[in-house]
C-alpha cells in the first residue's frame, strides 16, 4: 500500500464535494409541559413527566437551536445523561422524519422541496418521550461497539455495532486523479485515504465552498436539472492515521453520482443516509477506511471488485 500526502486545509477541504451541483401519544393521567422554540424554552421547567408536547413548529433551521436548549432544560434533572443522541434514539420517529426531508423521496411522493431549512420536521402537539436508564445503557452498549466502515473500491459504508449492520449505504468516493484546487492554490491528490482512524469533528450546519474557485454558494443543481436551496445536514471529519486530511462525511445532492469515483476525497451519500451516520456515529466512533477488492457477493460467493486506484495494478 502506498503511503498518502496530508490533504486539505481541514476547513476547505471538500466541504463542498457536491462542487455546486450538487409517537409515541404522551399519557393522558399526566400533562405533559410544552415548549416552545426557541423563545419560551428558557422557562421550561421539566418534570417527572414521561412525554414532553412541543409548543411551536419546528422547521430544520430551527432544529439545532431547538435541540440544544431542550437538552439545556432537561439533562441536569436525571442521574443519567440525555443528549440529543439519546433522545433522538428514544424517538426514532424523529430521526424518519428528518430522513424524509431527502429531497429525493420528496420527489418520489410528488413534492418539490425548494428550501429544505424551511421543512417542519417537528409539529405543535407533537410529543418527545423522555428516555429512561434504561434507554440509556442501550444507547452506549450500541456505542461502545460502534464502527463506520467504509470499503472504498466496492463505495459502500456500514455501521456496524458488534456483530449487527445497522446501515449499509452506496457512497461516491474521490476521484483516482490529482487536479489543481484554487482555495489551496495547488494540485491536491483526490483519492480517499486508507487507514483507521476516529470521528474528530462534526459540523451541524456546514458552510459550503466550491474547492474549485475557493466561493461560496448556497443553491444547487439537481439531478432533475432543478435547482434548489442546499439542505441543512451535519457532516462528519474523520482523522485517518493521525492525520487530518479533511475528508469529509457527508451527504451529495446528486446521488446519480453515487458508486462512483467523483468526489474530491469526501465520502458522499444521500441526504437520508447523512442523517442516519449522524445520529449513530458521534465524535469518537472508530473509522476504517479500507480497500479490499476481494468481498462477498449476493450469493455468498467472492467477488473480486475494480482496482479504482490502481493501488494492486499500476
Amino acid at each position: 500500500m502506498r503511503s498518502w500526502p496530508i490533504g486539505l486545509v481541514v476547513l476547505v477541504l471538500l466541504i463542498s464535494c457536491n462542487q455546486g451541483k450538487e409517537k409515541e401519544n404522551a399519557d393522558e393521567s399526566i400533562p405533559p409541559e410544552e415548549i416552545a422554540v426557541p423563545e419560551r424554552i428558557d422557562d421550561f421547567i421539566p418534570q417527572q413527566d414521561k412525554y414532553i408536547r412541543i409548543a411551536e413548529d419546528v422547521r430544520i433551521k430551527d432544529y439545532f437551536t431547538f435541540m440544544d436548549n431542550l437538552i439545556h432544560s432537561i439533562d441536569t434533572f436525571r442521574e443519567y445523561t440525555i443528549d440529543e443522541y439519546l433522545l433522538v434514539y428514544a424517538n426514532r420517529w424523529l430521526l424518519d422524519t428528518l430522513m424524509n426531508s431527502d429531497y429525493y423521496q420528496q420527489k418520489a411522493r410528488g413534492n418539490f422541496i425548494y428550501n429544505q431549512p424551511d421543512y417542519v420536521v417537528l409539529r405543535a402537539g407533537d410529543s418527545l418521550l423522555m428516555p429512561d436508564s434504561s434507554m440509556a445503557v442501550a444507547w452506549q452498549n450500541l456505542q461502545d461497539g460502534m464502527v463506520l466502515d467504509v470499503n472504498i473500491p466496492e463505495f459502500r459504508l456500514r455501521l456496524i455495532s458488534g456483530t449487527d449492520t445497522l446501515l449499509s449505504c452506496p457512497v461516491r468516493v474521490g476521484q483516482n486523479k490529482k487536479k489543481f484546487l484554487k482555495l489551496v492554490n495547488r494540485n491536491v491528490d483526490l483519492r480517499t485515504p486508507v487507514g483507521n482512524g476516529e470521528i474528530i469533528r462534526i459540523v451541524r450546519i456546514p458552510y459550503h465552498v466550491d474547492p474549485e474557485t475557493g466561493k461560496r454558494y448556497d443553491s444547487t443543481k439537481r439531478d432533475d436539472n432543478r435547482y434548489t436551496k442546499m439542505p441543512i445536514i451535519p457532516w462528519l471529519e474523520p482523522s485517518i492515521n493521525n492525520i487530518r486530511y479533511g475528508t469529509l462525511i457527508h451527504p451529495t445532492t446528486n446521488p446519480r453520482t453515487l458508486g462512483r469515483a467523483y468526489s474530491n476525497g469526501c465520502i458522499g451519500t444521500t441526504e437520508a443516509d447523512g442523517w442516519f451516520i449522524y445520529y449513530y456515529v458521534p465524535v469518537g466512533t472508530p473509522v476504517r477506511f479500507r480497500y479490499d477488492l476481494i468481498v462477498c457477493g449476493e450469493r455468498g460467493d467472492s467477488v473480486r471488485l475494480r482496482d479504482i486506484y490502481k493501488l494492486y495494478n499500476p
